[in-house]
């Protein structure tokens, strides 16, 4: 019996320490490759008093007050666009508005760097907002013509923020806001 569970002992360690031996895999390096669609623009000319460049792989949806929604289905991502009036001298609390929506991300994000935007050919006025990280929105801008119009905009993904999974479409779409911006004309 004493023998039995020598044997015994002796064949499961055996067994044992062969299963513990892990061959060696190599693993080739790769990356994940997303492709998006070279992007087509045309110009959205809306009832109001503002009209620029979409991308043709985005759908818009017009809200109140000359807001917009720009979809974008295949990346589950909205760029939501807000529309107000600069009057009665409001232009300094729209651009607080605007900034604070912005930097309310700090918390969450590596970093925030700003790119003014001037086009005084159109009367085009702006600053937008690229934030990096896992914070809830990608991008944000504002433009104004700062006497009569202002227009905000903040990039959301239809997803938890991982910005490491989602940074090609955020680069493709921070492209897409930029030419937004550049194409903008005032009615």
């Amino acid at each position: 019996m004493k023998i039995n569970r020598i044997v015994f002992f002796l064949i499961s360690t055996i067994f044992i320490l062969a299963s513990c031996e892990d061959d060696v895999l190599v693993k080739p390096s790769a990356m994940l490759r997303l492709d998006y669609p070279q992007p087509d623009y045309r110009t959205i000319n809306t009832d109001c008093p503002y009209s620029f460049e979409m991308n043709e792989n985005a759908t818009m949806v017009k809200k109140n007050n000359c807001g917009l929604n720009i979809t974008y289905p295949h990346m589950r991502a909205t760029l939501y666009i807000t529309y107000q009036n600069v009057q009665n001298n409001n232009l300094d609390s729209l651009l607080q508005d605007a900034q604070k929506l912005a930097y309310d991300h700090t918390i969450k994000a590596n970093s925030i760097p700003e790119q003014p935007f001037v086009n005084p050919d159109k009367k085009v006025y702006g600053m937008f907002y690229m934030i990096n990280g896992n914070a809830a929105t990608q991008a944000e801008f504002y433009a104004t013509d700062s006497t009569n119009h202002f227009l905000n905009g903040a990039l959301y993904f239809d997803a938890k923020p991982n910005f490491d999974s989602i940074y090609p479409a955020v680069i493709y779409l921070r492209e897409d806001i930029r030419k937004l911006m550049e194409t903008i004309t005032w009615e």
